[in-house]
């Protein structure tokens, strides 16, 4: 469905008029599993935007706060948020791509990818590398205050509770 929306920006008539309709008209047209066709690059992705994010944002904190950037403050918490995010994204875009192509392509039988790597090495081959990181902003801008909201939240509750950082 969120494929959908650019085809409602072209004047095209969606596949799918809501929730219902999308779930009925997959298992109709692909099966039961079609309900999970991209649960493998989806799962990548995840994997990949959690390790960005968790280990930059405690490895920047604990730069920041060493080399006296600032102390174990909202601006230290702001800062390894922001690294957070761009880290994550970076990770994550490559897998992001890979994914939504995966979802995205038709049922099996007219599947332009056999397999997240054949969508890789198709991509690479015919788009080159910086494809890899198409919406790379867009990305950003939803993760980044993500990151901000999420970490400075932690922090903020992790002194409530009297944990230290260090």
């Amino acid at each position: 469905m969120q494929a959908d929306s650019r085809m409602l920006s072209q004047g095209i008539q969606p596949r799918y008029t809501g929730m219902a309709d999308a779930l009925t008209k997959i298992i109709r047209a692909e099966g039961f599993r079609g309900l999970w066709k991209g649960v493998v690059p989806n799962a990548q992705r995840a994997f990949l935007v959690n390790m960005g994010e968790l280990t930059c944002y405690d490895h920047a904190k604990h730069l920041i706060i060493h080399k006296e950037i600032c102390s174990d403050n909202l601006y230290a918490h702001t800062l390894a948020s922001v690294a957070s995010g761009l880290s994550a994204t970076t990770l994550s875009c490559p897998a992001d791509v890979i994914k939504t192509r995966m979802m995205n392509q038709g049922k099996e039988g007219k599947a332009m990818y056999r397999s997240s790597y054949d969508c890789l090495v198709k991509t690479l081959r015919h788009e080159g590398v910086t494809a890899l990181w198409k919406g790379f902003l867009p990305t950003w801008a939803r993760l980044g205050p993500w990151q901000f909201v999420f970490w400075v939240s932690y922090e903020k509750l992790r002194q409530a509770s009297g944990i230290s950082s260090f």
